[in-house]
């Protein structure tokens, strides 16, 4: 079954110094304890005069995340720039408001999201959300690296009300919100082919929308950008690799450097700790008679200490690296059983038609 979890809140709005009406801040961080855990790190900046409840959920669809947040009071969840230092991983997300209207802000735009509708939310970039009164919201959150779309044309779309009248935005609204409906009873297997479909909508969703929007047209990708790609995955394994070591190797300063990658939507550093974690990844999905430790693999591919490796790889995919493992390590052995007893279903099968064969002749 799909990974579920639960955060009941429950909070009392309090008076500060005993005057009556005047409230505390964060009288509903619980709410935004939750959603910095399993979304993006925010605040909750609403101020109210009255008791607030509200639930938050998370399923996992592979390697996309459903969190859902529902609140019976007005709820303010923001991003500022203050936490930006606080990664939220190589992540976007897709808001759907399931009932009330959401008025979301990023990226110097503006736009209320009603029910049926969806927008998309960079989660790596500043942001606020906002629900005037009782709603229930879903993000569904997933890596940008995933979607393989110009950082240029993902910028261009956000905080944006997809109205669903035709075209992809049609499909991926009602999609998602059955899936939000048969989240708790999906099998592991299956919510991972969904969260793969997902991806692609969402990626076929940008498209459509830019590609006849009066947006600039990204410039052409400066050939070291790419020799920097190889040169990482050439020196993955050394832990001192760094956007110094590689402006010092391609003869450019380090401001340079970061400026040739900030049209890839990513920083060089955080580009070194995705190429890492996929690495181990594919590695720890490999089934074999030795299966090396997860220290090992770890320090394989660069990273410098077991906690570190397992706080990005689970940023990533959802996971830990143990749960990761012995996923891939049980659904290999599935496919393997599977096959086995097609193999010997098609033999018997052929036997026995042999064997009618001889009978008549």
């Amino acid at each position: 079954m799909s990974t579920r979890h639960g955060t009941a809140v429950t909070t009392e709005a309090a008076g500060v110094d005993g005057s009556s009406g005047t409230l505390g801040p964060d009288v509903s961080s619980e709410v935004a304890d939750a959603v910095s855990r399993w979304l993006a790190p925010v605040v909750e900046t609403t101020r109210r005069d009255g008791p607030a409840t509200g639930y938050v959920t998370l399923h996992h669809f592979g390697y996309v995340r459903l969190v859902a947040c529902e609140t019976d009071a007005s709820l303010c969840l923001a991003r500022d720039r203050r936490l930006l230092a606080q990664g939220a991983g190589d992540a976007v997300a897709v808001l759907v408001p399931l009932d009330g209207t959401v008025r979301l802000a990023q990226d110097g735009r503006g736009a209320s999201v009603e029910s049926g509708q969806s927008a998309l939310i960079d989660l790596r970039r500043a942001f606020s959300v906002e629900q005037p009164g009782r709603s229930r919201v879903l993000f569904f959150r997933l890596p940008v690296h995933a979607l393989r779309v110009p950082a240029v044309s993902l910028r261009s779309v956000t905080a944006r009300a997809l109205v669903p009248a035709g075209g992809v935005a049609a499909l991926l609204a009602p999609f998602l919100l059955r899936l939000d409906a048969s989240a708790a009873r999906m099998p592991a297997a299956v919510g991972e082919r969904m969260g793969g479909i997902v991806t692609e909508m969402v990626a076929a969703l940008v498209d459509e929308l830019t590609e006849d929007a009066d947006t600039p047209t990204e410039p052409a990708r400066h050939p070291l950008v790419d020799e920097v790609h190889r040169y990482i995955d050439r020196h993955l394994g050394d832990p001192a690799l760094s956007a110094e070591r590689i402006a010092e190797a391609h003869l450019v300063s380090v401001r340079y450097l970061h400026r040739l990658f900030e049209a890839e939507g990513i920083t060089v550093g955080r580009l070194i700790q995705r190429r890492r974690v996929e690495q181990c990844a594919r590695e720890l999905s490999r089934r074999g008679r030795v299966s090396p430790s997860l220290s090992v693999v770890a320090a394989r591919w660069g990273f410098r200490s077991a906690a570190h490796f397992s706080r990005a790889f689970k940023a990533a995919y959802g996971h830990a690296p143990r749960q990761w493992r012995r996923r891939a390590v049980t659904e290999a052995a599935d496919r393997e059983t599977a096959g086995a007893e097609t193999a010997g279903a098609e033999v018997a099968g052929n036997e026995g038609a042999g064997a009618a064969f001889v009978d008549d002749v």
